[in-house]
């Protein structure tokens, strides 16, 4: 019997210079671009909201003064502020470099953060499994697989809340930490092998450093992601890192110790002085009520995460990492601690990629993954018609919020002068332009949170209606304010002089006496 004859197919044009066939993109390649391209068209489209007054506000102070800058919303110094992490202070470059406001650069970072995103999800669902469809399907549950009511906050990556967040510093941080996760279950993994060499390169020793060094970015970037990022590093060691002794042992502290000497060294702020710091506990208290409306379709990957824990062990990374999130949260919720409820959004990873993982197995499928498939495939749609829908079509479904902006004032305002506003739009959008605010709106490390209290005190009884002149004066003179930002049932201070007001809002921009622009 003649051997068989293998025939070589000729290789002509460009391809040739490769010896092969031509690139074709991977699944995730082509749907994480068409992704990419629909949301960052999204965000576009949607009026920066919520906390992008704050974040516009840091990039503002950096533009002005890189090394030292001060408060991000208040004429006060900005030392110990967490607000000026390494992600804001290459914004704030950025925008010295180009002349760009903090709110143009938030439109420009926002793209940038989605691509970091989803680099990250693909290179961890790649170390997952090898399933060329795994890391599409773990997009769409992490960005559809929450609840029927809407989930809003920073850190919560589904559509909706995707077309106001994706400039925020926890956008950046969540990108990173699935590149950290996807870095160090590559290293656990193969921790054996004594020529390794991981992903983007990393050998043995200095890539555990280069990992420590990540982890303290992403601790700097977003201190409370940070914390959610140090759990998955927990489960993803305890769950594969088969040899242990003195060298892994060894590798691993040398992670941790170039971590935390990251974060200790940055300039700006201290890092570990915010664990103690109780002061917006309270305002994230609402981030535990109406679990099952905002969470519960994540639910659906309870199944997957059962069937992986079966299969190998309750060691199973994602298994782990579901487990010890939902220990923080609870501790958050026990402790009064609410800020901890902050790692919910990154809570639902772990089932939504235990369901992408499992749904991407080949065909022919048992009866079982048919109905898992089918209750996923219904949930997505649920969740998509009943609250994402809004963010990629423009009518039709309920729209993210429509904020308004606040050019019109900040026309007449100089840099750095103080406001008095109590506003709910203002107090959050307009230091973003530039100007001050007498009180903050958002607690900050740099201000002891009774000055603030006492500062938001003074500002509501200088627009009390009963207040004289002569207190209204002493307010004035305390903040050193120019001018006062009235809503349409304010009346204006009989010594302001009115300067402008909005078509849109009603609000009344005056000005105080004895000031000029």
């Amino acid at each position: 019997m003649s051997a068989p004859v293998h025939v070589r197919r000729t290789v002509r044009g460009a391809t040739a210079l490769r010896g092969g066939g031509a690139w074709r993109p991977t699944p995730y390649q082509l749907f994480g671009f068409l992704f990419w391209l629909v949301m960052s068209l999204a965000y576009w489209r949607v009026p920066l909201c919520c906390d992008a007054g704050q974040h516009a506000a840091v990039v503002e102070r950096l533009k002005d003064d890189l090394l030292h800058p001060r408060h991000p919303m208040a004429d006060l110094p900005g030392a110990g502020s967490p607000y000026y992490s390494p992600f804001a202070l290459a914004q704030g470059g950025f925008a010295r470099l180009t002349g760009l406001g903090g709110w143009e650069v938030l439109r420009l970072t926002g793209p940038l953060n989605l691509l970091v995103l989803l680099s990250g999800i693909g290179r961890f669902v790649r170390v997952l499994t090898p399933r060329p469809w795994a890391p599409v399907l773990a997009l769409g549950a992490m960005t559809l697989l929450w609840g029927l009511e809407r989930a809003w906050w920073s850190g919560y990556l589904n559509l909706m809340s995707m077309t106001g967040n994706l400039a925020y510093p926890s956008a950046l941080a969540i990108g990173l930490a699935f590149w950290a996760w996807a870095l160090t279950g590559a290293l656990a993994r193969n921790a054996g092998a004594v020529r390794y060499v991981g992903p983007s390169g990393l050998r043995p020793v200095p890539g555990y450093a280069a990992l420590g060094a990540l982890y303290g970015l992403i601790l700097l970037v977003h201190p409370i992601t940070a914390v959610a990022a140090a759990l998955g590093a927990v489960a993803l060691i305890a769950g594969w890192q088969r040899r242990w002794g003195p060298a892994a042992l060894g590798r691993w502290a040398l992670t941790g110790a170039v971590a935390l000497l990251t974060a200790a060294c940055w300039p700006y702020f201290d890092v570990f002085a915010l664990a103690g710091d109780d002061s917006v506990d309270a305002m994230h208290r609402r981030l535990y009520l109406d679990l099952g409306g905002q969470f519960g379709l994540a639910l659906l990957g309870l199944p997957a995460l059962w069937l992986r824990a079966r299969r190998t062990s309750w060691r199973d990374p994602l298994v782990l990492m579901f487990v010890l999130d939902c220990l923080m949260v609870a501790y958050g919720w026990v402790s009064g601690h609410y800020t901890y409820g902050r790692i919910l959004g990154l809570t639902l990873v772990a089932p939504q990629f235990a369901l992408a993982v499992e749904l991407a197995a080949p065909r022919p499928w048992p009866v079982w993954r048919r109905l898992l498939g089918g209750a996923a495939a219904a949930g997505a749609c649920a969740g998509f018609l009943t609250v994402q829908a809004g963010a990629v079509v423009p009518a039709g479904f309920e729209q993210p919020p429509s904020w308004p902006d606040y050019a019109w004032a900040a026309r007449h305002i100089g840099p750095g002068e103080v406001v008095i506003a109590d506003g709910y739009y203002a107090v959050h959008a307009i230091a973003g332009y530039g100007p001050n605010l007498a009180a903050p709106a958002w607690p900050d490390a740099a201000l002891d949170e009774k000055e603030r209290l006492r500062r938001a005190a003074d500002v509501r009884a200088y627009l009390d209606p009963g207040s004289s002149r002569a207190e209204r004066a002493a307010v004035v003179r305390r903040y050193h304010a120019r001018w006062v930002l009235l809503t349409p049932r304010q009346r204006v201070p009989g010594e302001a002089v009115v300067v402008a007001w909005s078509r849109r809002t009603g609000e009344v921009l005056a000005r105080l006496p004895g000031t000029t622009r």
